[in-house]
């Protein structure tokens, strides 16, 4: 056998054992019967994308569809990275909040997609169209699911309505860990939403210039939450982010009288009452944010600048 006969065997044993491999990674169980056919999102805009940039065309469709004025420049200045041939997540996540939207990464289920469809939400997702270690990674916009018949609606590309099968857009979409993402405005939630994911993503609207969306969207929270600690002290550092002290002040005296003993909110609570020039609220709210600060060290110096913010402004006044 010559040398080159010998190369083609190594090739086809190299194939046939990756793609036993391949056929080996089982894909999820679909219930079909549960999820039916979900009304297709026809009105869904359509952005056709230039080279590389599935990304910005992606987040284009799914922020037109959310009300967002904007346009291909503007994201792809935010979120193409011309090194990179590509948009990674993390942009495509700044790029959604900057535009005023709380991006919400979904569970990677087609339940969960098709929950989002169903509520009216077209879902962006990320797809690798290669092969795990050739990767191929492509953004795209899920506008309707129909598990009965098997196929995806996809904006996608070049293309306006891509029907794909369920199993082969199940298996593109597994190569990036079932990464889908749907934008929201303050006043909505996810279907089915994770508590602590969605605050963790309200916590990063907080980071941006974002104040006002934010606010609407911790008083939302607390709505549908009102129990949750994490929640009503987001609204207050909403609304002392926002200088509007009397509400700050009310939403933690709301958490205190949920846990008393919660140090950190009665620090907040002694700082908003300073800056409405009311100094001997102020320091007894802050001397028992110190009586329970415990042993952290951290939260314990912060107390003790309150502290003597307080004293030096009232001195200054008196």
């Amino acid at each position: 056998m010559n040398r080159h006969a010998k190369t083609s065997l190594v090739l086809v044993f190299f194939y046939c054992t990756l793609l036993a491999g391949c056929a080996s990674l089982r894909l999820p169980a679909v219930d079909t019967s549960a999820i039916g056919s979900v009304p297709e999102l026809a009105d869904t805009p359509f952005h056709p994308q230039a080279l590389y940039q599935c990304g910005p065309a992606a987040l284009l469709t799914v922020l037109d569809y959310s009300g967002v004025a904007t346009d291909m420049e503007t994201l792809v200045r935010q979120v193409y990275l011309p090194g990179k041939e590509g948009s990674l997540q993390p942009e495509l996540l700044a790029a959604t909040r900057a535009a005023g939207r709380v991006p919400y990464r979904i569970d990677g289920t087609v339940e969960a997609l098709a929950a989002e469809v169903r509520a009216g939400r077209p879902v962006l997702v990320l797809q690798n169209l290669g092969i795990s270690w050739l990767p191929r990674w492509h953004y795209a916009v899920v506008i309707g699911v129909d598990a009965v018949n098997g196929q995806v609606v996809l904006r996608s590309g070049v293309d306006e309505r891509r029907v794909s099968r369920l199993q082969t857009f199940l298996r593109t979409w597994r190569r990036s860990a079932y990464w889908g993402l749907v934008v929201l405005r303050a006043d909505e939630l996810p279907v089915n939403v994770d508590r602590n994911r969605w605050f963790s993503a309200l916590s990063a609207l907080e980071q941006t210039e974002q104040r006002a969306t934010a606010l609407r969207a911790w008083q939302s929270a607390v709505e549908h939450w009102p129990d949750s600690l994490i929640a009503n002290f987001g609204l207050g550092n909403s609304h002392y982010a926002l200088q509007d002290w009397p509400s700050a002040e009310q939403s933690f005296r709301r958490l205190l009288h949920m846990q008393p003993t919660l140090a950190v909110a009665r620090n907040n609570l002694a700082l908003a009452l300073l800056q409405q020039r009311r100094f001997p609220e102020a320091e007894q709210e802050a001397a028992l944010a110190l009586r329970d600060s415990g042993n952290d060290l951290e939260l314990i110096a912060e107390i003790e600048r309150t502290l003597a913010e307080i004293r030096l402004a009232k001195s200054g006044s008196e």
